[in-house]
């Protein structure tokens, strides 16, 4: 059967070729100019023949199966247009319809023959790559629309398959060259191994860091991720083979190699976000001088302060007793126990921060006492708002300090803050001031 659909093809290209060979001797052309002009004219009406076959499958089989996609339900389909696999499939037609024509128009140079079908089965391989690398970016954008696959390192995945594709297609094509067998092809390139290991070493280790990352979870798209040594700071907005791109939140771009993921430490807020709390660690600095003992009449004015009327008459009665029984002299406030005002401020930003609706009850909530520095006494802030968001979490932190730095007062506590150029200023003045009380000798 072969057989005869092969003389067929010798037959038909043997009488198209002569026919208008004749035509050409007809006119007075000589042989030799004859053979040659037959090939171009042959040449030139299968050029023109494929671009008709190439425009009607473009605009009416193309555009036909566009319309129908964008009128479907199915999203696949509309991916495979925006990829354009229907244009890559439609390339394809033309090149299988030329292949039958090649004994045709060089019919009289049947040296040509093999050279140019080899030709154009090199465009063909590579013509079913992008079409393959097409359908394979349409199932790529379909996953991400899937829940499970949202924060997968698709991209590394595709470019994978894209290497692997081009290097068969790269073997399939050496073999069609020289016409030897696939497997000496990967002889040789056993041999230069060494040589392709230094080329794709950072394909290489892109790879294995993009399956440990996934494996293991390490960091999905749209992670929040710090690298402070490559200046990286904001959300993970693309994964793949090479490389992470890191969207800054001053929207500048930072890409860093996909194995310093593993390589190197780096700081993800994934946790946070899916706890539901974010960290307030914050410290206002109490000038030391003003830290002292409460006196009677203090304590039943701070007895006013809602939050803090049943602690100071629970703890008023235990110091209270317990100074009774150790028998404190009580001319002396050093003597036995007594209450301080920076004690009483701390309290009130513990059960502040525990009635504030914004602050998160069921996670780590302290304020402690650091130790006392040459900028004042820290008293440190240490809770979780309920409210991860960024622009948020920063209002209920000011709301908070701003309450705090205002009530302060109240408990005759300074803040304090480094003298300025005006107190400086002051302070010379005050000093070179004549002293009125002072008598001249």
């Amino acid at each position: 059967m072969l057989i005869m659909e092969m003389d067929t093809v010798a037959n038909s290209s043997n009488f198209i070729y002569q026919w208008s060979y004749n035509k050409l001797i007809a006119w007075g052309i000589p042989e030799t100019e004859a053979n040659l002009i037959n090939l171009f004219v042959l040449l030139g009406l299968l050029l023109v023949f494929l671009l008709i076959v190439d425009f009607v499958v473009r605009k009416v089989l193309v555009n036909a199966l566009t319309a129908a996609a964008r009128k479907s339900p199915i999203k696949f389909d509309d991916y495979l247009v925006r990829n354009k696999a229907l244009v890559h499939f439609a390339r394809l037609i033309p090149l299988i319809v030329s292949i039958n024509f090649i004994p045709v128009v060089f019919f009289g140079f049947p040296a040509w023959i093999e050279p140019v079908r080899k030709f154009i089965d090199v465009l063909l391989v590579f013509g079913w790559v992008m079409l393959l690398r097409a359908l394979f970016r349409s199932v790529r954008d379909h996953l991400r629309t899937k829940k499970g696959f949202q924060d997968k390192p698709l991209d590394s995945y595709l470019q994978v398959v894209n290497i692997f594709m081009f290097f068969i297609a790269g073997v399939i094509v050496f073999s069609m060259i020289t016409g030897k067998s696939p497997w000496a092809f990967l002889g040789a390139l056993g041999a230069a191994s060494a040589i392709l290991m230094l080329v794709f070493k950072d394909t290489i280790l892109g790879f294995v860091a993009s399956i440990q990352v996934s494996t293991n979870d390490m960091v999905r798209v749209g992670d929040w991720i710090e690298m402070p040594k490559y200046g990286a700071d904001g959300d993970v907005i693309e994964i793949n083979l090479n490389t992470v791109k890191i969207q800054n939140w001053d929207k500048t771009i930072t890409t860093v190699p996909t194995y310093y993921l593993i390589t190197d430490s780096f700081k993800n807020w994934r946790g946070m976000q899916n706890a539901g709390g974010r960290r307030i660690k914050r410290a206002i600095h109490v000038k030391m001088s003003s830290v002292r003992y409460l006196t009677t009449e203090e304590i039943e004015r701070l007895k006013k302060i809602q939050l803090l009327k049943s602690y100071i008459e629970d703890r008023q009665a235990e110091i209270n007793q317990y100074n009774e029984q150790t028998h404190a002299d009580r001319s002396m406030p050093v003597n036995g126990r007594n209450m301080t005002n920076v004690g009483l401020f701390r309290q009130y930003i513990n059960r502040y921060a525990q009635n504030h609706p914004q602050i998160r009850q069921d996670m780590t909530l302290l304020v402690r006492q650091l130790q006392p520095t040459a900028h004042g006494l820290p008293i440190e802030l240490y809770m979780f708002t309920a409210d991860t968001r960024w622009a948020i979490y920063e209002g209920i932190m000011s709301d908070i300090f701003d309450h705090l730095l205002a009530a302060i007062k109240y408990f005759e506590l300074e803040i304090f803050e480094a003298p300025a150029s005006d107190d400086i200023r002051s302070l010379r003045l005050s000093a070179l001031a004549p002293d009125k009380n002072r008598h001249p000798a």
